[in-house]
């Protein structure tokens, strides 16, 4: 009986002895399951912000994306722009190599596409007596002032060549900018100017010469015909502008005096020479006639004079 007891009591305290260390095991699971409770919020917190973070990674890269789009349009309003307004455009960095260029630029330097990033002195010019564009460029990026110049290119075309520094928005300069704005016709209006100026200036001279002058241009035209020329060949002034030199020659004489005109038109120095001229009645007068080339500034020849003096028999 009392070893039953004493087995009972043992029993008993190793129930008492599992209970306490269930006990503690289930309070070290409580523990833990608030850890991973505590962890689990932890998680779910992380969880929301990275989800706000990647919605601003979006919202950022929505906003990037539309920027990126604006710049290209904005790119190709700008060379949209550059090529419609018909200026030829080179941007050149502070090394002088090339950045980007309009497409026009090739009707006066030899570029295309992939001489971006060659320096302009690896470029061939198709501009006439005109060497100096790297020093004018270099000057302008030690100096920042502005630089222009009249070129005449290869093919007859006349243009403004402007040399200015490039700024940023922020005012610094990052290279130069060329251009090449084509006068050729406000050329050709100046020329023209010139020459009438030319023969307004002879006519003056010449109205009330005692000799028949005459000026034509190189198709033989009449261009001017002083009171002279009236007396010595009975066609007014108005009746001499309406007709071509050829039309005062004997026929017989017209090859010989087509050829003296070449020969005037190309500036050779012309002694006098006696022939004969038509008069408005049809007669022949001899006359002797001196011939000359008139130069503009440019050094073409744009028209003929003739000074006409009838010979007395």
């Amino acid at each position: 009986m009392r070893a039953k007891d004493d087995y009972l009591q043992t029993a008993q305290e190793e129930l008492e002895g599992s209970n306490e260390e269930l006990k503690s095991a289930n309070e070290e699971m409580q523990s833990v399951n608030e850890e991973l409770q505590s962890t689990n919020e932890e998680l779910e917190t992380s969880k929301e912000e990275l989800q706000s973070v990647n919605e601003e990674l979006a919202t950022v890269n929505n906003e990037l994306q539309t920027k990126v789009l604006d710049l290209s349009r904005l790119n190709n309003d700008m060379n949209n722009l550059l090529a419609g307004t018909g200026i030829a455009t080179i941007f050149v960095d502070h090394k002088l190599r090339i950045l980007r260029f309009t497409p026009t630029v090739s009707q006066i330097m030899n570029l295309i596409p992939t001489d971006v990033g060659r320096p302009i002195n690896h470029i061939v010019s198709n501009l006439l007596n005109y060497e100096t564009l790297v020093n004018d460029t270099q000057a302008v990026l030690n100096t920042l002032v502005p630089l222009e110049r009249h070129v005449q290119a290869r093919d007859s075309k006349w243009y403004t060549m402007g040399i200015r520094p490039y700024r940023t928005l922020e005012n610094v300069i990052e290279g130069v900018v060329i251009t090449y704005t084509d006068i050729t016709e406000m050329k050709l209006a100046e020329d023209a100017l010139e020459k009438a100026v030319s023969v307004m200036r002879l006519a003056a001279v010449v109205r009330d010469s005692n000799d028949a002058i005459t000026v034509q241009d190189l198709l033989g035209r009449i261009l001017a015909w002083n009171q002279g020329a009236v007396r010595l060949y009975g066609f007014s002034e108005e009746e001499a502008l309406a007709m071509k030199a050829s039309d005062r020659m004997p026929a017989d004489l017209q090859h010989e005096e087509l050829a003296r005109l070449i020969a005037a038109s190309q500036a050779r120095v012309l002694t006098p020479q006696k022939t004969r001229r038509l008069h408005k009645n049809g007669d022949s007068i001899e006359v002797a006639i001196v011939a000359s080339a008139l130069i503009g500034e440019s050094g073409q020849i744009y028209a003929i004079s003739t000074t006409e003096r009838r010979i007395e028999k």
